[in-house]
């Protein structure tokens, strides 16, 4: 089996993802915040642990603004849900998921919220004078894509906050947290969305967002939190108004040992591991006839994740996923939920191909996927 299918979740997990889950469900196992017994402390202290060293992980203090998700799709939900009003207008780029461009779409029919979907280049790479030229009196915020899920681009972050001024800068990091450094502070995000399977080796059903001092979101729900219990009123301090319900406690303490494995090998080990896979690959599709590599070119000192979008010529994406899947060959196919990026470097509305190795990825796998792209190139 050759799993490349990393930019989706990754797989295998590290020893300390498993390690951690395991050591909760077998030895914890209570509800944190719920009761004063010894498990329910202990299972609260899992999560506190997990939000100190997360806030840590993205260059914060205050972890009560950290808050957490069950995936990076509510995190821009909340985002986008808890912050736009009637009336606002929002900025975002041809490049987005679908969890942005679909709660967007919700907010315009809705709300009567307005956006503009600036175009980027036929590589994926955003324009700064096309955020600036679409900046209205009346934009609220402006939401970014940090690393493309289609074309692994990563959009250069820097001067975009000077640039947007009082509107709320809304950063995309699915992709790139745990697979390049994230550091708010560099990127100056006002609030930082991600999910925690990809990068961050947690297992699915986890996710989480940053949200700075001064920046308040309306919850999109309410309920118990295990605090304030003596009134129905929802309570309005930090992390408990966005936390409502019983967290996925197993999945929160599997992120902590994904952490913890990030921080033993190192993050820039983890980097030059996938970035060398990354080249490894393209150089080896590029040198096929007939493959077309999407991305993977662009500005000078582009930076690109180990996410790589191709085709072959005169073969729809769907049959060659059959034939790699036929070799136990694991990619993605058709249009990775965002459909206005494809439509951006050229491949809609078929979609492509989408291979994306992981730290646990070998050099032996990817030479063996490259010619088996090649046999079914040549058929």
């Amino acid at each position: 089996m050759i799993y490349l299918d990393n930019a989706a979740t990754s797989f295998p997990k590290p020893s300390q993802t498993v390690e951690y889950l395991n050591d909760f469900v077998t030895n914890v196992g209570g509800n944190p915040g719920r009761s004063g017994h010894t498990l329910s402390l202990q299972a609260a202290r899992v999560i506190f642990e997990t939000r100190e060293r997360l806030t840590a992980f993205i260059g914060m203090t205050r972890s009560e603004r950290l808050i957490f998700t069950q995936n990076g799709t509510e995190s821009l939900n909340m985002a986008l849900l808890g912050l736009l009003k009637q009336g606002d207008h929002v900025v975002t780029t041809r490049m987005e998921h679908n969890s942005v461009m679909r709660p967007l779409e919700f907010l315009s029919h809705e709300m009567g919220v307005s956006y503009t979907a600036v175009p980027c280049s036929p590589e994926g790479f955003l324009d700064m004078g096309n955020i600036r030229a679409a900046l209205r009196e009346d934009t609220a915020a402006v939401v970014i894509n940090h690393g493309s899920n289609v074309t692994g681009n990563v959009q250069s972050l820097e001067g975009l906050k000077d640039a947007v001024g009082e509107a709320v800068l809304i950063v995309d990091a699915c992709q790139t947290i745990g697979a390049m450094p994230v550091d708010m502070e560099t990127i100056k995000a006002d609030i930082l969305c991600f999910s925690g399977h990809k990068s961050l080796f947690s297992v699915q059903g986890v996710g989480a967002l940053y949200v700075r001092s001064g920046i308040e979101l309306r919850p999109l729900k309410f309920g118990g939190t295990g605090s304030r219990s003596e009134s129905i009123q929802h309570p309005t301090f930090l992390p408990d108004r966005y936390e409502s319900g019983t967290p996925n406690t197993p999945g929160i303490a599997s992120l902590l040992g994904g952490l913890t494995f990030i921080e033993k090998e190192g993050l820039g080990t983890i980097i030059d591991r996938k970035q060398a896979l990354r080249r490894m690959l393209v150089d080896g599709l590029r040198a096929i006839r007939g493959v077309e590599v999407y991305g993977h070119k662009g500005p000078e000192n582009a930076s690109f994740l180990a996410t790589v979008a191709f085709n072959i010529e005169g073969r729809l994406p769907s049959d060659v996923g059959y034939e790699l899947n036929r070799r136990s060959m694991y990619v993605r196919i058709g249009l990775h939920c965002a459909p206005m990026a494809h439509q951006t470097v050229g491949t809609f509305p078929n979609g492509s191909l989408r291979a994306s190795p992981g730290y646990f990825t070998r050099e032996d796998d990817i030479r063996t996927f490259v010619e088996a792209v090649r046999e079914i190139a040549e058929e």
